[in-house]
Parts: C-alpha cells; sequence; structure tokens
C-alpha cells in the first residue's frame, strides 16, 4: 500500500473516530441530564400533588377527581395512590411512543424515568402514597434532535478536518511525486533536477536527489568528452584533425552502400609533392605547417556543404568527397588555385598535384580508389598544381531540372510506385529486431526502384520529404498490421521543420493503434544536432503511442548532440564508418565499447548499421551492442 494511501487511511479513521466519539460523547451527556431532569419533575410534581390531596380530607372522589384532572394534561405515564393499608386505591396508566425518535434509536438509547413519590395525610393521620411517573417519549425525541444537530455540527467540523487534510497531503504529495518523477526520468536516461519543497524532511530528500543527478549528470558529460577524445584518437589524424584513412574510407564505402548515402557525387585526391624533400630542406615545422595549410583550404569544404567529408589518407595524401555530381573538376581546380597562391611562401618546393573523378552508385570501393588514385598520378607527372580528371560521366537524370524532378516524385507518390525494402536487424541470437524499410521509388512508370540516393536530395529541395516520410509509414502500418513484424522507418530530418510533420505522423499512428506499436522512426544523427527541440517534441508527440525514435548513422557527432538524454530516444544506430573493420582494429573496438557503455547508461539500444564481414559482427557483439544489420547480416538471414 502506497504511503499516501496508508497517509488518507489513518487520517480518515482519526476523523471517524474523533466524529463517533464527540457523537457519543454528546448523545449520553444529554441523556443523562435528560433523565436527571424528568427525576426532578417526577418528584416535584408527585410532591405537589400530595399537598393538594392532603387538602381534600381523606375524600376518595375528591381525590380521584383530582389526580384524574392531573394526569389528563397528557404528560405523564402513571398516577397512582396507594393507601396505608397498602391497597391501590387510584391508578391511571398512559403509554405514548416517541414521535420522531426512530425505534433502533430508542432500543440502543434508554432513558429511564423514575417515579416520584410523596406522602399524602389528613393532619396527623396518613391517607397513603402518591407516586407520579412522567413521559419518556418527549424525552427520547428531543435527545434525537439534540443527537442529529450535533451530529450535524460534527460533520461540518469533520469536512473542514478533511479538506484541510487534503490539502495537506496534496502538499506532501507533490514534491514526492516530483521525486518519483525524477526517479523514473533516471531509470529512462534523463537528468532532471526538481525544485525543493518547503517540508524540511522531503527537502533533505530532494537535495539528495538533486545532487545525485547533478552528479551523474557531470559523469555522463565527462564520459561523452572522453568518447569524444576516444573517436579522435581512432578515426583522426592528429596533426590536422581530419578522418583519418580507415576511416575516410568507411565512410565512402557506407555512403556508396547506404539507400540514403552518396548516389551521384565526386572525390578529390589531394597529394604533396616531394614531402620528404620539404622535411629535408626545411624541417619538420614547415612540413607541418604545409599540412595544416592544405587541411584550412580543405575544412570549409566540409563545414559548408552537407554530406561532404574530408580525411588524410596517408603523410601526404588528402581526400574530399562531394555529395554532388559535376563538380569534381571545378573544385580540384579551385582548390589548386588557392594553394598556389598560400603554399609557396612556406618554403621552395611545397606543391600538389589534384586528381579527380565523378562517383556514380554502382561504383566499388576499389574501382573508386583506383580511378582516383589514376587521375592523382597522371596530374603528379603533369607538375605543380596539375588537375586532372578521371571520368566526367554522370546518369542522364542528373541533367533534370528541378520541376521535372518535382513532377516525378510526385507522379510515384500518386500512382503509388513506391516500395519498401526489408533489410533484418538481428540480436545476438540472429533472431529478428526489426526490419529496416528504406522507401525506393519508381521514377518512370515501368523503371527500376530508385534508392533513397537518388531521389531524396530533390525531394528535400521540392520540399517533398513529408509527403514522402508520410507515405513510408502509412506503407509500414499496412506491412505491420498484415504480418506483426516490427518495422523501421526512415525519416528525413528535413521534414522535421515543417510544423505539419508531426500532427499527421500521429493522425496515422492512431489510425492504428496496434501496429503503430510495431513502428519504429529514426532520423540522422545531424538532425539531434541542428533540430534538437525539435526531434525532441516529435518524441514527446509520438512515443506515448507506442512508436519507438531513435538516432540512425550516429557516432561521428553524439558529444555535440545537447542534451542528449532529454531527447526522448530509444535506441541509436552507429554509422557503418564508426563499426567497419572494428575485428582487427583496437582502438575502433574501444570506442565502440565506450560509446555503447555510454548510451546503456541513458537506456538506449545500441545497434551497428553496415557490417559486412563475421569478424566485425563478432567483435561488435563483444563491445555489447542490442543488434546489428548490414550485408553480413541480410545474406546470414
Amino acid at each position: 500500500m502506497s504511503l499516501i494511501r496508508q497517509i488518507w487511511l489513518l487520517m480518515l479513521g482519526t476523523v471517524l473516530l474523533a466524529f463517533l466519539g464527540s457523537v457519543t460523547v454528546a448523545v449520553e451527556s444529554a441523556r443523562n441530564y435528560l433523565e436527571t431532569q424528568l427525576q426532578l419533575k417526577n418528584s416535584d410534581n408527585a410532591t405537589s400533588l400530595a399537598l393538594a390531596l392532603s387538602q381534600q380530607k381523606g375524600d376518595p372522589e375528591l381525590m380521584a377527581l383530582l389526580m384524574s384532572a392531573q394526569f389528563d394534561t397528557g404528560f405523564y405515564r402513571r398516577i397512582r395512590l396507594v393507601g396505608s393499608d397498602g391497597k391501590v386505591k387510584f391508578v391511571r396508566d398512559a403509554t405514548v411512543g416517541p414521535a420522531k425518535a426512530p425505534a433502533w434509536f430508542v432500543s440502543l438509547v434508554s432513558i429511564e424515568s423514575r417515579p416520584g413519590l410523596a406522602q399524602v395525610s389528613d393532619g396527623w393521620r396518613a391517607l397513603g402514597q402518591v407516586e407520579v411517573e412522567s413521559q419518556a417519549a418527549f424525552a427520547f425525541d428531543e435527545l434525537w434532535k439534540s443527537s442529529v444537530r450535533s451530529a450535524l455540527a460534527l460533520a461540518v467540523v469533520g469536512l473542514v478536518a478533511g479538506t484541510l487534510g487534503t490539502l495537506v497531503v496534496r502538499r506532501i504529495r507533490k514534491p514526492l511525486d516530483s521525486t518519483v518523477g525524477q526517479a523514473h526520468a533516471l531509470v529512462k536516461g534523463e537528468f532532471v533536477t526538481v525544485q525543493e519543497p518547503n517540508v524540511p524532511e522531503l527537502q533533505r530528500l530532494t537535495q539528495a536527489m538533486n545532487t545525485m543527478v547533478e552528479r551523474l549528470r557531470v559523469a555522463f558529460q565527462t564520459q561523452a568528452a572522453q568518447l569524444d577524445s576516444l573517436h579522435k584518437q581512432a578515426n583522426c589524424d592528429a596533426l590536422t584533425g581530419l578522418s583519418n584513412r580507415a576511416h575516410f574510407l568507411g565512410l565512402l564505402g557506407a555512403s556508396l552502400q547506404r539507400e540514403d548515402g552518396t548516389a551521384d557525387g565526386g572525390l578529390v585526391l589531394l597529394r604533396v609533392l616531394d614531402l620528404a624533400g620539404v622535411n629535408r630542406t626545411h624541417g619538420h615545422g614547415v612540413a607541418d605547417r604545409m599540412i595544416t595549410t592544405i587541411a584550412q583550404a580543405l575544412r570549409p569544404y566540409a563545414e559548408r556543404v552537407e554530406g561532404c567529408f574530408l580525411g588524410r589518407l596517408n603523410g601526404s595524401d588528402f581526400a574530399l568527397c562531394l555529395p554532388v555530381p559535376g563538380v569534381a573538376r571545378e573544385t580540384a581546380q579551385a582548390l589548386a588555385d588557392a594553394l598556389r597562391l598560400v603554399l609557396p611562401s612556406l618554403g621552395a618546393g611545397a606543391a600538389v598535384a589534384v586528381g579527380a573523378v565523378e562517383l556514380r552508385r554502382d561504383m566499388q570501393m576499389a574501382q573508386v580508389m583506383g580511378t582516383a588514385d589514376a587521375a592523382l598520378a597522371r596530374a603528379e607527372s603533369y607538375g605543380p598544381f596539375a588537375v586532372e580528371l578521371a571520368s566526367e560521366a554522370s546518369p542522364a537524370m542528373a541533367l533534370l531540372g528541378e520541376g521535372a524532378w518535382r513532377q516525378r516524385i510526385r507522379e510515384a507518390l500518386v500512382h503509388d510506385r513506391v516500395r519498401l525494402m526489408m533489410f533484418p536487424v538481428v540480436d545476438s541470437r540472429y533472431q529478428t529486431v526489426h526490419l529496416e524499410c528504406p522507401l525506393r521509388m519508381q521514377l518512370e512508370e515501368g523503371g527500376v526502384l530508385e534508392p533513397a540516393a537518388r531521389w531524396l536530395p530533390l525531394a528535400m529541395r521540392s520540399r517533398l520529404t513529408v509527403d514522402v516520410d508520410e507515405r513510408a509509414l502509412a506503407l509500414a502500418l499496412m506491412d505491420a498490421t498484415r504480418d506483426g513484424q516490427a518495422r523501421c522507418v526512415n525519416l528525413s530530418p528535413a521534414s522535421l521543420t515543417d510544423s505539419s510533420f508531426a500532427p499527421r505522423l500521429r493522425a496515422l499512428l492512431w489510425a492504428a493503434p496496434r501496429a503503430a506499436r510495431l513502428i519504429w522512426l529514426e532520423v540522422a544523427e545531424i538532425a539531434a544536432v541542428d533540430h534538437f527541440h525539435l526531434l525532441q517534441e516529435l518524441s514527446r508527440q509520438l512515443r506515448p503511442i507506442g512508436v519507438r525514435i531513435g538516432l540512425e548513422h550516429a557516432g561521428e557527432r553524439l558529444g555535440q548532440i545537447p542534451r542528449l538524454f532529454e531527447a526522448g530516444l530509444d535506441y541509436v544506430k552507429l554509422d557503418a564508418s564508426i563499426v567497419r573493420g572494428i575485428g582487427t582494429d583496437e582502438n575502433r573496438a574501444i570506442f565502440v565499447r565506450g560509446t555503447v557503455t555510454l548510451l546503456h547508461g541513458l537506456s538506449l539500444q545500441v545497434f551497428a548499421e553496415g557490417v559486412v564481414d563475421e569478424l566485425d559482427c563478432q567483435r561488435l557483439w563483444e563491445c555489447g551492442v542490442d543488434g546489428a544489420t548490414g550485408p553480413y547480416i541480410s545474406g546470414r538471414v
């Protein structure tokens, strides 16, 4: 039984006991008073009647007449005259029941009407004894009315006491509820502080809870900072802070394979010419300044263009991946021109060569890097600051204008030329947790189903992502209703900025409440960084329906998410670039293990994306992930 209920029962029992005790005392006092008054009245009346009878000189008729007249006043139960010889000379009896007092009250509360006795004489001659007993029915009626009045008055007092008790209990319960809510928030991985109450005992409890929450918050922030440091150590070049070779290739591979990755884009490779000679001639200091200058020239691309990433592949090679097709040569030339103006000032012989290649989604990693290396080699053979493009091929559809793209996407939605793919996410026992369901779209009637990488950028530019995401959720609800299998739908970060997005999703989910509990919704990590409050509001509206909310492609910027513990998430999916190669890279394993520990501490499930081989998968289970997906998982399941 809860503490509040015990307090309520104690207060109710106290009020009832006080009420019953007070009523009992009041009734008993009134009964004793009425009984005493009846006895005194009987004695007085008997004395008065005996005096009147003594004046009748012993005439039986006059005495009988006088007693009858006295009895007929209606307030007596009995008047009796007993002669000196012990014989009854006169008796009159009457029985009158209470008019207002109920029978149970009369039987429960007895009022004894003791008769009054007085001697009747004629001078010195004793004539007998008169006995007068008044009716008790009127006393019962009066006692009943008095008891009712007392009970009503005490009931009013009890109600007032109950009201005051309710206010006191609410005052006690409010900080208790806040503390309970604070504890529940901790269970969910949220660090919430509450206002301290004025009650000293509860104030100490709240202070202790707030102190604990603050310490946990600091511990989380410290752990997040440590993870960020581990991430940089595992994935970043120490001198420039750019991605190292393994991490860059992981990002590139994940981008080429993901449904929403780079469909068409460009890759620029930049090589410092004769870095060893610069070291010998000018020293390591000049060589390091040259390397950092190149990194500074590359960094604005990643900062200004979403989906653009860069890395230092080795001592002298840099790489820049562009998410936009047709600009690889232009970007390579711009970099060469900018560095031509800066590098010579650092020392003689400081120069670079630049190679570029246009990317297509159907290209493999080895093909991309081989083609880019060949272009870089040709540029290097041409001399300092030379630029060479390997291929300028790009898909014909890229030449379509924005209006044509918008029209094709709208037609695909209207004519239901969209389908959800299904890729399993499994736990360590290879049991399906849910199905990842990216949306594919048939942009031309009778054509192939295109992945999101082909059409999503244009859908974002045309502001159609809300319609696309709504259709994907509707399809997932239909499929979940049919087979009862949990499904995960990817939402575009651009959709969060539309004020109608959350209400539209909520309406869809409310229309199918049972299937809604099988739906997982996820957005890219960048959405939690750029639109934290919008993601938090989406979680607040949809999680009560039973939907699970999570992040995908996570790991790069987890430390940059403000108050991750307050985002209202259920799970996080680590990006393929984070987990790829973990089986042979201990630094990556340490980072992933720390990330999993941190996220589990926030009551979040952790899944791994893009698992490509058994060795990586086994190491991920050892790191404690809750599930995994990717080519290896799909092939095994």
